[in-house]
């Protein structure tokens, strides 16, 4: 499994509409997507225009080319794009050590 981790920046002022529109997204778009497991969203307290995305992939290429290459990422992209402030940061995770306390 690979983590997606997503640092995405928001145009002041629109929280609310992003709130609605990212989770429209996720509802409506990556249950359809082929590798995609469990994602979470977090919002920054001390920066409100700061999202963490994480998502769970089967693999890298699930995600940058079975996703990025299909026209589900057009869909994705036409419901939180317009939000943007600039293009997010993506990378890319490969699990070290899981464990609770």
């Amino acid at each position: 499994m690979i983590l997606e981790i997503a640092d995405i920046r928001i145009k002041p002022g629109q929280q609310a509409e992003f709130d609605e529109a990212i989770q429209r997204a996720l509802t409506t778009v990556m249950g359809r997507v082929k590798g995609a497991h469990d994602y979470s969203v977090n919002k920054c307290i001390e920066n409100p225009e700061r999202y963490v995305l994480q998502i769970m992939w089967d693999s890298l290429e699930a995600h940058t080319v079975g996703f990025r290459d299909s026209p589900l990422f057009a869909e994705w992209r036409s419901i939180i794009g317009p939000f943007f402030a600039g293009p997010p940061l993506v990378e890319h995770f490969e699990l070290l050590v899981k464990g609770s306390v």
